[in-house]
């Protein structure tokens, strides 16, 4: 069992890579200049050349195996293989230093006495490449194949390129020229361990490995400049082959000493097709082309391994080509029906979206499945499926792809744009699955809905994603219907392209102070004055202009933002109310609020804590809720409305008649404000009914100390017949369009002046001369 390393301190740490980085500088410095030297020397005198090449080995060498111990105190994970490759360094450099200080007559022969150092050299060289890759992240075999191939196939050209111009060069054959190729071989069989350790991402580290690489490439030229000059009668070292050497070995110590990043960037790839059939190519050539018998021993066993590994590759390729064709045919099929499924569906519409051609989906959705299932069993669910797949196959022509998607969904695709057509054809199906199906003795009727989409010639971005959810909300539109069929219409989706960039404006809109909020007065009718005004939000869109409400509300509801604009529109109010106020206009303000905002425990919290914070009396403030706020939880409704009262806000109910106008709400609810529809206002000149319903309305609000407001009064004569009614508020175009907070002065100034003259109703109460010319007569009684 090993024992815990202790963390290296990070001062120790940070002072050891600085000596280490100044160690491969002088390393470098050494190597260069000791060459330099001994060139120049050399031409003076062997022997002193000879010394200073001893002198410059003696320096350099050391420096490397310095830098690798100070690597593996550095790295401790990696101490092993560092160790190895610095014995690697020492054996090879004492096998330099006892060559270059041999004598002439011994440095005839081969093996000299220094040669034994370089071949154990070899032995550490393999055991840092073995100890310092990442075994952990082996590959499957067929990775191991791919490497392979390409190894054996480099170096057979690596082979053929290296053992011919030796042999040449020396006339060796056989045993002698075996080994006079021996070490540039070795060299090319580690630079090809190398090569396999990247090919099967056994090394992750591209730097590392390709200074691992090169390294050993060098290492097999200054080897091979040396098998060059086997001929000749002593060991005969040139500059250049020095330079190469400690070249190499200065890269390799390099490489070993750079601290690993294995980082995954991409997702890991196969070799691929055209570096397997370049090595074959390789590997065939080899075999194919004519050489000599010496040559053969080299060139042809790699090459014949090969071209075994390559077509065992092959078989492995065309087997999973076999495999992957039936797994596709299994993908693409629903197993109960036997129908194309959803991936095949997917398939086929992006086929013809990319040629063009007129297609049409339609998605049928089975009503009341799920019952079927819960009370027969799901064995019966399967036999209603199985039996609806096949009478819509027997229906439809062969063109035509019947698939199930999943559950008792199932698509059709028509290619076809005739939206007549379409239609009919998806009654035609729902009348055919409706004929009763009998299970285990029981008929059952099978009904569905389906949405049918229509790819128009101009559609030519749509992808087979937004064709399946276009379909989808036309089958929930026929559901919610019970139309049995409809197609898709866009100005019913909710969740259209254009709705969801709409959403994404807004969100922007609400940072970057894009609402505003606009005012419609209200008109007392006993002093003809403005009582209030009604904050109503606009959205100046950067591109769209100026927005309603309409335009935008559904989107603020469907994506959660109304909470987040009911409090802009509040703060915007509250401070505008503020800077009317110092203008001299003392007017209420009437405030909408959603119910979800009414029966959040966020919105009237902060809308508090605004009218504090501006100084505001909650008694200038209306609260307009509408009925639909106290259907779901009733109590907590009327709680919350009590405590704003008792705050002293006035509360107004919003499109009465809308609702339910339940007598309940008005007898236990703390309002003092009814706000009738512009739905009954309208027609109220007109139609007998309705002026009897807010004639209604009046004398039941008017007996409850409650005051009425009517809003929608578009012309002279509805107002008329509404003050006649004895109404005690108006609002709409006829007085006053809404207008921005800085308009509003200036409207009331406007409208002081051509005002028409106060009228009597019947109903209404003369007027006290005590009271504000602001307040109306049923003011009075307007508090409980």
């Amino acid at each position: 069992m090993s024992q815990p390393t202790t963390p290296t301190p990070p001062g120790l740490r940070g002072r050891t890579a600085t000596v280490h980085r100044l160690l491969a500088k002088l390393s470098w410095i050494v190597l260069v200049g000791g060459l330099v030297t001994n060139q120049i020397a050399e031409r003076a005198s062997y022997r002193t050349g000879q010394t200073i090449l001893l002198v410059t080995l003696a320096a350099f060498f050391p420096l490397l195996i310095c830098r690798l111990l100070l690597a593996a105190r550095l790295f401790r994970s990696r101490r092993v293989p560092l160790l190895l490759l610095a014995g690697a360094v020492g054996l090879w450099s004492m096998g330099s230093m006892v060559v270059n200080a041999a004598s002439l007559d011994e440095q005839r022969d081969f093996p000299a006495p220094g040669e034994w150092f370089f071949l154990s050299s070899y032995l550490g060289l393999v055991g840092f490449l073995i100890f310092d890759a990442g075994w952990k992240r082996l590959r499957p075999s067929r990775s191991w194949l791919d490497a392979a191939v390409i190894c054996g196939a480099s170096f057979c050209l690596a082979a053929l390129l290296l053992v011919l111009p030796v042999r040449l060069a020396s006339g060796e054959e056989g045993l002698p020229l075996l080994l006079a190729v021996m070490y540039p071989l070795v060299d090319l069989l580690l630079a090809l361990v190398v090569l396999g350790q990247a090919l099967l991402r056994i090394r992750t580290d591209l730097r590392t490995t390709v200074m691992l690489g090169i390294g050993f490439a060098v290492l097999a030229c200054a080897d091979s400049t040396f098998a060059l000059t086997v001929t000749a009668p002593t060991y005969h070292f040139g500059t250049v082959s020095i330079a190469l050497w400690g070249g190499a070995w200065a890269l390799l110590v390099s490489a070993a000493c750079q601290p690993t990043h294995p980082r995954v960037r991409t997702m890991p790839r196969s070799a691929g097709s055209q570096p397997l059939v370049g090595a074959g190519l390789v590997a065939l050539a080899v075999l194919t082309l004519p050489t000599d018998e010496t040559l053969t021993y080299y060139t042809v066993p790699p090459a014949v391994l090969t071209m075994l590994a390559v077509g065992y590759r092959m078989v492995l390729a065309l087997r999973d080509a076999n495999h992957a064709t039936e797994a596709l045919a299994l993908s693409q099929t629903d197993d109960l029906t036997k129908l194309p499924n959803r991936r095949a569906v997917r398939a086929r519409l992006q086929e013809s979206l990319h040629g063009g051609r007129p297609l049409a989906l339609m998605l049928l959705d089975l009503d009341g499945f799920k019952e079927i299932n819960d009370a027969l069993g799901h064995h019966a669910g399967d036999i209603v499926l199985t039996l609806v797949s096949e009478r819509m196959q027997f229906t439809l022509e062969n063109d035509v792809m019947v698939a199930r998607l999943g559950g008792d969904e199932f698509a059709i695709l028509v290619e076809s744009r005739d939206k007549i057509e379409l239609v009919e054809t998806a009654h035609q199906l729902l009348k055919v699955i409706a004929d009763p199906i009998v299970v285990d003795g029981i008929e059952i009727s099978v009904s569905g809905s389906i949405g049918i989409t229509a790819v128009e010639a101009d559609d030519a971005e749509l992808d087979s994603g937004e064709v399946l959810r276009r379909a989808d909300v036309a089958m929930y539109q026929a559901k919610s219907s019970r139309s049995g069929a409809a197609l898709y219409d866009a100005h019913l989706d909710e969740f259209s392209r254009s709705r969801l960039e709409l959403a994404e404006d807004l969100r922007k809109g609400l940072t970057e102070g894009q609402i505003e909020v606009w005012y419609q007065p209200q008109v007392d009718v006993h002093t003809m004055t403005p009582y209030a005004f009604e904050a109503l939000v606009r959205w100046r869109h950067p591109s769209h202009g100026l927005l309603s409400p309409i335009a935008f509300l559904p989107t603020a509801r469907r994506v959660g933002l109304m909470g987040r604009l009911s409090d802009v529109i509040a703060v915007h109010a509250i401070s505008d109310l503020t800077w009317l106020t110092e203008q001299g206009l003392d007017l209420r303000l009437a405030l909408n609020c959603a119910p979800p905002e009414l029966l959040s425990h966020a919105f009237l919290p902060r809308l508090y804590a605004t009218l504090e914070e501006w100084q505001v009396d909650a008694d200038r403030l209306i609260l307009e809720v509408t009925e639909d706020s106290f259907l779901a939880d009733p109590q907590r409704a009327r709680d919350i409305l009590l405590d704003a009262r008792r705050r002293g806000l006035q509360i107004s109910i919003d499109d009465y008649g809308t609702g339910f106008s339940s007598l309940t709400h008005l007898r236990n609810l703390p309002v003092q404000e009814l706000k009738i529809d512009r739905s009954l206002v309208r027609d109220i000149a007109t139609e007998e009914r309705s002026r009897k319903i807010v004639a209604s309305t009046i004398q039941l609000a008017h007996a409850l100390d409650m005051r009425t407001v009517a809003e929608g009064v578009e012309d002279a004569h509805t107002m008329n017949v509404l003050i006649d009614l004895g109404i005690d508020c108006l609002q709409g175009y006829h007085l006053a369009r809404p207008m921005p907070a800085t308009e509003l002065a200036s409207w009331v100034r406007a409208w002081s002046v051509s005002a028409p003259a106060p009228r009597r109703s019947h109903e209404s109460s003369p007027e006290s001369p005590s009271e504000s010319p602001s307040e109306s007569p049923s003011e009075r009684r307007r508090e409980r």
